[in-house]
């Protein structure tokens, strides 16, 4: 029983940073964008939020840029491919190479002017990023393990993923992002600013998407800078919107067995399964790419992504 409950622990862990880019993407792909550049807006919102936590020591600061460096790597994306009409596709991967890039070349300077070669976290900072304890509540056995003993940004993305489903499903706002996701010249004929729907809804994303990259950084590496910090996370977070359906809520329980795989490694016994690290490894990406192929075989309209995805809107064709 408590290895299960370690796993499952160690599993919400793993798919935090999964579950923040897994939000900015539904509202980007709500929006009517296929943005393939979660990968390089959450390692801009990595590099923005580690490096403002290890100048300032403080938190805030250290939210607050990560998400300013996610919505800045959404307003590039929405600049080419909303008011230039640029490819989606291109202009998704190639902000991926960007931020990527971006974010290793700040970490590399960084470390080339340290004495130790190493950027950590000041004490007080990490210390603050440990599980809370919540008096009455932590200390239950079973429940308070499995709710009660996660760090701030583990509940930060749960409360995000509730507000945004109350914000798509049941706000006016969200409404009129759903309209302009599913047909934006029926929108823009009933009075809805697509343009502006979208920008915001682009910034909102990719801000969400930098608080991922952050907590990748920040919390899954142990306050130690990497080179690549993100790992791959942003590619497997655009798959778990198919998983979840664009739906923000079923978006947790899918970042949740996603994160489950990343550490599955360390709960399989090698006497019941002896497999080479490196097949765990690759568990989670094997994963990522069945749920593409089934999801495609038996994508049902209900649950299709919205109509518009990936097309430019050209008002004067409406």
């Amino acid at each position: 029983m408590s290895t299960l409950i370690r796993l499952i622990s160690h599993s919400v862990l793993a798919g935090t940073p999964l579950l923040f880019g897994t939000l900015g993407e539904i509202v980007n792909e709500k929006a009517g964008h296929l943005n393939l550049g979660v990968e390089g807006m959450m390692a801009m919102g990595a590099c923005a939020g580690f490096m403002a936590g290890y100048l300032s020591g403080s938190l805030l600061l250290s939210l607050l840029f990560a998400f300013l460096a996610g919505a800045l790597g959404a307003l590039i994306y929405a600049l080419l491919t909303v008011t230039l009409m640029a490819d989606q596709n291109v202009t998704g991967l190639t902000l991926t190479i960007f931020g990527v890039g971006l974010s290793n070349f700040i970490g590399q300077y960084m470390l080339v002017n340290t004495a130790t070669n190493t950027l950590k976290l000041p004490e007080a900072l990490n210390n603050r990023l440990k599980a809370l304890s919540i008096p009455g509540l932590s200390q239950l056995p079973v429940a308070g393990s499995l709710l009660f003993s996660y760090d701030l940004f583990v509940y930060l993305s749960i409360a995000i993923a509730l507000l945004l489903g109350w914000y798509i499903n049941h706000s006016h706002s969200g409404r009129n992002l759903r309209a302009v996701g599913e047909n934006p010249a029926a929108a823009d004929a009933a009075g809805i600013h697509v343009t502006r729907v979208k920008y915001l809804n682009l910034l909102l994303g990719g801000g969400i998407c930098g608080l991922g990259g952050a907590y990748a950084a920040m919390v899954s590496n142990g306050g130690v800078w990497l080179s690549d910090t993100v790992g791959g996370r942003g590619w497997i977070a655009v798959a778990l919107v198919i998983f979840a359906a664009w739906n923000p809520v079923r978006a947790i329980l899918g970042a949740y067995v996603f994160g489950a795989f990343s550490v599955l490694k360390y709960y399989v016994p090698k006497s019941v399964l002896s497999l080479p690290n490196a097949f765990y490894d690759a568990l989670p990406f094997i994963v990522t790419a069945l749920v593409l192929v089934i999801s495609s075989i038996l994508q049902k309209r209900k649950n299709a992504q919205p109509a518009s995805v990936g097309l430019s809107y050209y008002r004067e064709e409406r």
